[in-house]
């Protein structure tokens, strides 16, 4: 989807608190929920420059739609379901959704267009402390970039490479084809071994991917140009839609929590941020209900799909579902899917259209996922950046590539594998955790029903709050314990990661996590007074406050 321009709201005159004052007048509103109490107290608003708002609500909910829906909805469910049973796992996935997935989605978006400002400096307004989440989102947001752009740009290989008559992955009458090449489909006679590739998968290895010329994580080789410059031509996409900002724009149950989490995407900082852009008095709530609803839907709808196809694969090599599919990720879409359309009727147009789906999906989460890192940062800074965001882009998505360049190598899928699996992995979660837990337990379940009281009329229902403040947190306590202590050896196409791999996997996730206790140490340090007093301050909520004309409650309906 394209993100229609958004026009700056400016105050307009009429009755109630926080309304027709003039730019640079100090105004007295309703602060809601400020006071440690909940109640209203009235306080001196600073003026302030107006926030760009979303000019069309569907301009919204595509934009949290196309974030949460990704490529892991095409690959990641349908391998976990069926790896935890097939349809049994819709039971723990649909409750771990209802108990921990969408109450949080649901607090995410309501705290951003509550407190209009991104994943760092909204911590002032909620927990001091806990600041330090801020910056480890925006460390994740950098290590998941630099993987996950990889991918879209193999998805822009395969599409380039669609555009012929004979799909080059049909056959195994290529140069880059080994004698264990078998192409099984519409013939007679052809026995699968364990040897055995289909066509479809040397494309992907042998010809994208060139992994033979790699000897794994010790020595993965060269860079290979085409996709540096399928990957230029990603972030080329990328910056060009970010630079003027959202203007232009049991282990079952571990296994369903984690996957909804990922997939809903709480704790990237995504839905505070395109949150923030929303009038005061938008309806977050429903948003939350409709786009979760949407993302699991999605997930679904790639299940069935993927179905069919493995099992139909599978019968055609008389082997069992969990050998067509060796490799759970990006394989699944390099090769079954690849290998399900080479032998269909129209082939060649359908190959465009499934991988332009593919890179659409990408950069839709690309674009909220850097969004947030950009909105996070500007609104920490905005004495300097406010004024630079083309600048601020240009070098944010010139580290991303420069930090990319890895995954471009002839072993590059060695080092997307392991970026995948610790980039944004246990420690997300944890950073879900805590986030939770600073809401609910620091802010105040309260003070946060009173918020979304102001921005609603109505407070949320008991069993909102049930979930903030026991239920999500236990479930993610549960998710990162079990994450932890459950951790199979990685392996990709047969390779054995070395042992160091692990623990330099485990450094990447603890950089980003570090940033919250060492920010807490700062903060301590720092404040003064005593130990009682720097705690106290350390927990309370500063007084900042943001635009004041839309913020009293009924001056504008529920949209």
């Amino acid at each position: 989807h394209r993100r229609a321009p958004l026009r700056p709201q400016r105050p307009q005159n009429g009755g109630g608190p926080g309304r027709g004052h003039r730019m640079g007048e100090r105004c007295l509103v309703p602060a809601g929920s400020l006071q440690s109490d909940g109640g209203p107290e009235a306080i001196s608003v600073p003026p302030a420059h107006p926030r760009d708002k979303w000019s069309k609500k569907m301009d919204f909910l595509l934009s949290v739609v196309g974030f949460a829906v990704d490529l892991g909805n095409v690959w990641r469910f349908p391998y976990i379901c069926y790896q935890n049973g097939g349809g049994a796992f819709l039971i723990p996935y649909t409750l771990m959704a209802v108990f921990g997935g969408v109450p949080l989605f649901y607090m995410e978006l309501a705290l951003g267009q509550f407190h209009r400002t991104g994943a760092i400096p909204i911590w002032k307004r909620i927990c001091p402390i806990f600041k330090g989440i801020g910056f480890a989102i925006c460390i994740i947001g950098l290590y998941v970039s630099f993987y996950y752009n990889t991918i879209i740009a193999w998805a822009l290989y395969y599409f380039y490479s669609s555009f012929s008559s004979t799909l080059p992955w049909a056959s195994c009458d290529n140069p880059w084809n080994t004698p264990n090449c078998t192409n099984y489909f519409g013939r007679n006679n052809v026995t699968w071994t364990n040897f055995s590739r289909s066509p479809a998968e040397e494309f992907y290895t042998r010809k994208v991917l060139e992994l033979q010329k790699s000897g794994g994580l010790y020595n993965v080789g060269g860079i290979r140009w085409q996709l540096l410059l399928c990957l230029f031509l990603i972030f080329t996409i990328v910056y060009f839609s970010l630079w003027k900002g959202v203007k232009t724009s049991g282990k079952v149950w571990v296994d369903a929590a984690a996957q909804i989490f990922f997939s809903l995407g709480p704790g990237f900082g995504v839905l505070l941020a395109l949150a923030s852009y929303n009038h005061f008095h938008n309806n977050c709530y429903r948003d939350a209900l409709i786009t979760s609803a949407v993302n699991c839907l999605t997930s679904f709808l790639s299940g069935f799909v993927i179905f069919t196809v493995l099992g139909y694969m599978a019968e055609m090599r008389d082997v069992e579902v969990e050998d067509v599919a060796r490799d759970k990720g990006p394989s699944l879409l390099f090769i079954t899917y690849p290998e399900a359309i080479a032998n269909m009727v129209g082939s060649t147009f359908f190959a465009i259209i499934f991988f332009l789906m593919m890179i659409t999906l990408g950069l839709d989460s690309t674009f909220g996922g850097l969004e947030a890192v950009i909105t996070a940062v500007m609104d920490e800074y905005p004495q300097v950046l406010a004024q630079r965001r083309e600048l601020f882009v240009l070098g944010l998505i010139t580290v991303c590539f420069l930090g990319s360049l890895s995954t471009l190598t002839y072993g590059g899928a060695y080092v997307v594998k392991l970026l995948e699996e610790f980039g944004a992995g246990c420690s997300i979660l944890a950073v879900v955790l805590l986030e939770t837990i600073a809401v609910s337990w620091f802010y105040g379940i309260q003070r946060f029903s009173h918020d979304v009281k102001a921005m609603l009329g109505f407070t949320p229902g008991l069993f909102w709050k049930v979930c903030w403040v026991a239920i999500s947190p236990t479930l993610l306590a549960f998710i990162v314990a079990s994450s932890l202590l459950e951790q199979p050896p990685l392996a990709l196409f047969g390779y054995r990661y070395p042992a160091w791999s692990t623990s330099l996997g485990h450094l990447i996730g603890a950089s980003s996590f570090i940033c919250i206790p060492v920010y807490m140490v700062y903060k301590l340090v720092w404040t003064p007074g005593s130990l009682k007093q720097r705690l106290a301050v350390c927990i309370r909520p500063e007084k900042t406050v943001r635009e004041p004309q839309e913020e009293a409650v009924g001056m504008e309906p529920v949209l």
